[in-house]
């Protein structure tokens, strides 16, 4: 059943900024006269350019420069930092300021806006609900931003001034925060109505449910006192379990379905006619651009694909790298002349054979060709019209490239859409939350994984073959069947948005982040057969940035607030874990 909160029954708590006039005038979203005059947000018009200016918030590839996909490179899916860089944890040591946290209390306080100010205009109710649905929608993706990031943070659900008593107020605690945000996305499931895929609509409403409700469901499971100051909380765990299943119901009862080229729901001009989509972010050319392709066929050095990613993916008998049937060698082999239908390559470490046993969905994601450095180790490549590209971990991305968009767009600005939320991944998320509650049958996973594995090439599973898999690298203490239902979400989506980092963090395997733990992820590609070998090496498999470690603790489960809000408002207080 579901439970309704009422939001203006929730405690208000105050937010401090910066200063009080940077939280009450912020440069994103200013109150201008016009808009503070009640007869504005009587036209529909008015009301629409608001709600259009939250758009922004949905990063996609970024606006003009990069964005959440393949550069979120703190996980176990990459062996380093963009650029070769190495990735630490978020914060290693407390912060002045954070960029989340004033930037999701800015577009908080604008949605607070557009919700009172069109609740209390003159328009017709119906005309009312859809953008105040918007605008809870929003509201919700914010807090619950935050809500993972910081635990417990200020509630506020009102636009104050300088004269609220709220500013000054304490953390909400985070378990009525969610409970807020399940609210305003109910909501949002029943007023926004229809719409294109690229604009706002009750089906994103549902997409949002299902990805927020997986995590909130999943963290209250797992959660401990000791790392996340709650201990866990089963009942609560399966009412928000339940609350994906149906919101999954409802969206694969919708008429979408698998679009038949898994990378095209990546490197497409247009993803309107594509049958995933539920929301996407639009670009085009010489109006909104990105760099996503741009920066993976530069000369700069990317951040390949780990070794641990690469060994995750299932091999064409169905089976994973310790139990199949089929050949394992992972060494790639020299080549020259033509590659893989490219002529002119010279010499090159070819993987073609070892990708043609695995997962299709990793010859989408890698390169067939290994590159690892310059010319000195006598492996040089570049895809047509590109630069010649270099991997820190040998394995290349090309899950993004779109060779048929002209060189000086590729490398230049780019306006391939993005996808935001999309059918496959609402596949993963019912599988899971399904899996989570012991529910999980084989209708549903015909309904679900299995559709996922036969894009990939892979053979139909049943929740029996699952559960008696048994592959010796689980290292989560989780049942063999949610051990595969976590390796295919993390097959599906290698290198989409930020979810494998908040996926660690909800099943709590943050620990999987530690490189002296678990060496295998800033491991890379075997060069048993190359010409000459990469400067670092772990026997015959490249290492990643040898030099720097990132070593867990327990602290990592949530950011520490920032000391100059604590210093602004002292009721705020630090996370324990931080504070010692």
């Amino acid at each position: 059943m579901k439970k309704s909160i009422i939001l203006t029954a929730v405690s208000l708590v105050g937010l401090a900024f910066a200063s009080c006039d940077d939280f009450l005038n912020d440069n994103r979203y200013p109150l201008s006269q016009q808009t503070n005059n009640p007869a504005y947000w009587d036209n529909e018009a008015n009301v629409a350019k608001q709600c259009e200016d939250l758009y922004r918030n949905f990063t996609g590839y970024g606006d003009s420069g990069y964005g959440l996909f393949y550069f979120q490179t703190l996980t176990d899916n990459q062996g380093s930092g963009v650029g070769g860089a190495f990735t630490n944890w978020s914060f290693t040591n407390i912060p002045t300021s954070s960029s989340l946290w004033r930037a999701s209390y800015e577009v908080i306080r604008h949605c607070n806006e557009i919700i009172i100010k069109t609740g209390t205009s003159k328009l017709a109710d119906k005309v009312k609900a859809k953008y105040i649905g918007i605008a809870r929608m929003n509201r919700a993706m914010q807090y619950y931003e935050l809500v993972r990031g910081f635990g417990d943070v200020p509630y506020v659900n009102q636009v104050l001034d300088t004269n609220s008593p709220e500013l000054m107020g304490a953390r909400t605690d985070r378990d009525v925060v969610m409970d807020s945000v399940y609210a305003d996305l109910d909501y949002a499931t029943k007023n926004i109505g229809s719409g294109s895929k690229s604009t706002w609509s009750s089906d994103m409403a549902y997409a949002m449910m299902s990805k927020i409700c997986l995590y909130e469901g999943t963290y209250c499971k797992y959660r401990t006192v000791e790392e996340n100051y709650k201990a866990a909380d089963l009942q609560r765990a399966n009412r928000y379990l339940n609350y994906v299943v149906a919101a999954g119901d409802v969206l694969m009862g919708k008429g979408y379905s698998l679009n038949s080229d898994y990378r095209s729901n990546y490197n497409s001009v247009s993803l309107e006619g594509n049958p995933e989509m539920i929301y996407y972010k639009a670009y085009k050319e010489a109006t909104l651009t990105h760099q996503t392709i741009r920066y993976t066929v530069a000369s700069t050095v990317i951040a390949g694909v780990s070794k641990d990613a690469f060994d995750d993916f299932l091999f064409k008998d169905g089976k994973p790298k310790a139990l199949t049937s089929l050949s394992t060698d992972d060494a790639g082999v020299v080549k020259q002349g033509v590659i893989d239908g490219k002529s002119g390559m010279g010499q090159v470490l070819s993987i073609t054979n070892v990708l043609a046993t695995r997962d299709d969905r990793l010859s989408a994601i890698v390169d067939t060709v290994v590159c690892y450095g310059s010319s000195e180790t006598g492996m040089t490549y570049s895809r047509a019209g590109s630069s010649q590209l270099s991997s820190s971990t040998g394995y290349l991305v090309r899950k993004f490239d779109n060779t048929s968009i002209p060189v000086n767009f590729r490398t230049g600005n780019n306006y391939t859409c993005a996808p935001v939320f999309w059918l496959s991944v609402i596949y993963c998320d019912y599988a899971e939350a399904k899996a989570e509650l012991g529910t999980l049958s084989d209708a549903d996973l015909n309904n679900t994984i299995n559709k996922l594995y036969k894009r990939a090439g892979l053979p139909t599973q049943t929740v029996a073959s699952l559960s008696t898999m048994n592959d010796p690298a689980n290292d989560m203490n989780v049942s063999s069947l949610l051990w595969e239902v976590r390796r295919c979400r993390r097959c599906e989506t290698l290198l989409d948005d930020d979810l494998r980092y908040w996926d660690l963090q909800r099943w709590h395997q943050l620990d999987k982040l530690d490189t002296q733990k678990n060496p295998d992820i800033r491991l890379g590609a075997n060069l048993k057969n190359a010409v000459k070998p990469w400067n670092y090496m772990s026997g015959d498999y490249m290492m990643a940035i040898p030099n720097n470690e990132r070593v867990f603790s327990k602290r990592e489960y949530l950011y520490p607030i920032p000391s100059q809000q604590i210093t602004l408002n002292p009721a705020l207080t630090q996370n324990a874990n931080w504070a010692n």
